[in-house]
C-alpha cells in the first residue's frame, strides 16, 4: 500500500475547503503553475511533429505493459550481466524490507536521495528511521520539503506551495551552517543548498535513487534532472540501491529517443533536459542492487479502463492545467501522487476503502484538460468517471440510482413520471431535503416546465416547428 500523509483530514472536499481559504497558497500555485503552462506551449508549439509523437509515446508505453512479464525479465537479466542485483518487491514493506537490510549490510547509518517518488509512496524515509537511518534528499524543492517538516504538493515542483521567503525562513531556522544575511534571492538560496548538500555527497557511502526510465533490451536505467544534484548522488557513493516501479520500463534503446523528447517539453517546458544520468549495472566498482516495485500496479494492469494510468511518466503536464489542482494544492489529494494522475492512479494503487481514496475521483470538474496536455494521451476523465462508477456510495444515492433506472427503462413510465412532475412543480423545494441536500448545496434544481416535451410533441408541437 502506498503511504498516506499524516495528519490528512477525511476526505478530498474537507482538505480543499481548507486550502482555498489560504489565499498565499492560492497566489504561490496560480503563479507557478501559469508559468509552467506558458513554457510548456511554447516548446510543443515549435515541433510539427508532437501529436505523432504523442501517438508514439502512447503506443510504446501500451505495448510495454501488454508484455510488462516478457521485459521484466529482459530487464533483470541484463542488470544481472552487467554486474547488478535484482530485487523483487511485491509490496511497499517488502520493498522497505530489502532497502532496510541492504543499507544495514554496508553499516551505514545514513543515505543520500535522489528523483524517487516510488519512495515516497512507500514512505522509505520512515521505514529507515525506525531502524535508525537517517535519509537525506539531494532535490533542491524535496530538501525544502524535507527541512520543512511538510509534503511534496507538486510531481515536478514538490515544494510549489513555497515562496522564497518563506523558504528562506526555513533555510535559516533548519539548516545548519547558513549565513545569519541570507537573502530570499534565488542564487543566494541556491548557494546555501549547494553548500549543504556538498557536505552530504562527500561523505555518504550509500545513495538511493528513483528512475524516469529502465531499458529492458540493455538493463539501463535513466534519470533526468534540472539541477545535477543527481549526478552526484548517482556516482559518488559506493553502493546505490535504485527503487523503481515495474511501469517505468521501455522495451528497446531507440524507445528513449521518444521520451527524451516528450517528457522535458511536457515538465519544465525545456527542448532537452540538463541532466540526463544513465547506468548499466555496476559501474566503476559501485555495489548496485535494482528494487522492481509492485506495490498495486499489477492489480491496476488488470484492470481494461484504468491499466493507462501506468503510461504516465511523471510530467506533471496535467497539474499545471488542472483547475482543481490550482485551487487545493497537492497536499488536498493525501498522497504522494496528486492532481489529475493523482485522482486516478492513487485510487487504484491503494484501493477505495477509505474516505480519502474513495473521494479523489471526484476531484475534478472534468474539463479534459488534462487529457489535451498529456504526452502519452492518458484519457483521465474517461478514468475518472469509471472509478466514481467503483467508488462506494451511500445507500440513498443507490437507491435513486436505482428508481431512476427502473422509470427510464420503460418510456410509458417515464412519461407518467413526467406529467406527475409537471403536475406537483409548484410543491418542489429548491433545495432537496435529507442526504439528497448535498447536490443543491452547490448547484440549483433545474425547474421543471408544466408540459413535457412528449407531451408538447403529441399536441401539435410539431406542427408548430414546421
Amino acid at each position: 500500500m502506498s503511504a498516506t500523509f499524516l495528519g490528512m483530514p477525511g476526505n478530498f472536499p474537507q482538505n480543499a475547503s481548507q486550502a482555498v481559504q489560504n489565499s498565499q497558497l492560492r497566489y504561490n500555485l496560480r503563479k507557478a503553475t501559469h508559468t509552467i503552462r506558458g513554457k510548456r506551449a511554447g516548446v510543443v508549439a515549435e515541433l510539427p511533429d508532437w501529436h505523432e509523437l504523442r501517438a508514439a509515446g502512447k503506443a510504446i508505453k501500451d505495448h510495454t505493459l501488454r508484455n510488462l512479464d516478457r521485459y521484466l525479465v529482459m530487464m533483470e537479466e541484463a542488470v544481472t550481466r552487467a554486474g547488478g542485483t535484482v530485487h523483487w518487491a511485491r509490496d511497499a514493506a517488502e520493498a522497505n524490507r530489502i532497502v532496510t537490510g541492504l543499507v544495514q549490510a554496508t553499516g551505514e547509518r545514513e543515505v543520500v536521495k535522489v528523483k524517487s517518488m516510488a519512495t515516497q509512496e512507500i514512505g522509505l524515509n520512515e521505514a529507515l528511521a525506525e531502524h535508525g537511518i537517517e535519509a537525506y534528499e539531494t532535490d533542491l524543492a524535496e530538501l525544502i520539503v524535507q527541512l520543512g517538516d511538510d509534503f511534496p504538493s507538486h510531481i515536478l515542483v514538490p515544494a510549489i506551495h513555497r515562496n522564497r521567503s518563506e523558504i528562506r525562513e526555513i533555510f535559516l531556522d533548519r539548516m545548519p551552517k547558513v549565513p545569519e544575511n541570507l537573502t530570499d534571492d534565488p542564487p543566494a538560496l541556491t548557494e546555501a543548498a549547494r553548500l549543504h548538500l556538498r557536505e552530504r555527497f562527500l561523505r555518504s557511502k550509500v545513495a538511493i535513487s528513483g528512475a524516469n526510465f529502465m531499458v529492458a533490451e540493455t538493463g539501463t536505467l535513466v534519470v533526468l534532472e534540472s539541477e545535477g544534484n543527481g549526478r552526484m548522488c548517482l556516482t559518488l557513493p559506493e553502493t546505490l540501491i535504485s527503487v523503481v516501479g515495474i511501469e517505468k520500463l521501455l522495451p528497446a534503446w531507440r524507445d528513449l529517443e521518444v521520451f527524451l523528447q516528450l517528457l522535458p517539453r511536457s515538465s519544465t517546458g525545456e527542448r532537452m533536459n540538463p541532466y540526463t544520468s544513465m547506468w548499466t549495472g555496476a559501474v566503476e566498482g559501485q555495489d548496485f542492487h535494482l528494487v522492481l516495485l509492485d506495490n498495486g500496479r499489477t492489480d491496476v494492469l488488470a484492470d481494461e479502463v484504468g491499466r493507462q494510468a501506468l503510461r504516465c511518466i511523471r510530467c506533471s503536464a496535467c497539474l499545471n492545467v488542472c483547475p482543481v489542482y490550482e485551487r487545493a494544492g497537492g497536499h488536498a489529494y493525501g498522497s504522494v501522487y496528486p492532481g489529475p494522475i493523482g485522482a486516478i492512479l492513487t485510487p487504484q494503487l491503494r484501493g477505495m476503502s477509505s474516505e480519502l481514496d474513495a473521494s479523489l475521483p471526484y476531484a475534478s470538474s472534468l474539463c479534459g484538460a488534462c487529457y489535451d496536455v498529456c504526452p502519452v494521451a492518458i484519457d483521465i476523465p474517461e478514468v475518472l468517471v469509471d472509478l466514481r462508477s467503483k467508488a462506494p456510495h451511500p445507500a440513498a444515492e443507490r437507491a435513486g440510482m436505482k428508481v431512476a433506472g427502473w422509470i427510464l427503462d420503460d418510456h410509458e413510465r417515464l412519461a407518467r413520471a413526467q406529467r406527475l412532475a409537471g403536475r406537483l412543480r409548484g410543491l418542489l423545494p429548491r433545495r432537496l431535503p435529507g442526504p439528497l441536500s448535498a447536490w443543491t448545496d452547490t448547484r440549483d434544481l433545474p425547474e421543471i416546465p408544466a408540459q413535457s416535451f412528449r407531451d408538447w410533441w403529441e399536441q401539435g408541437g410539431r406542427d408548430e416547428r414546421a
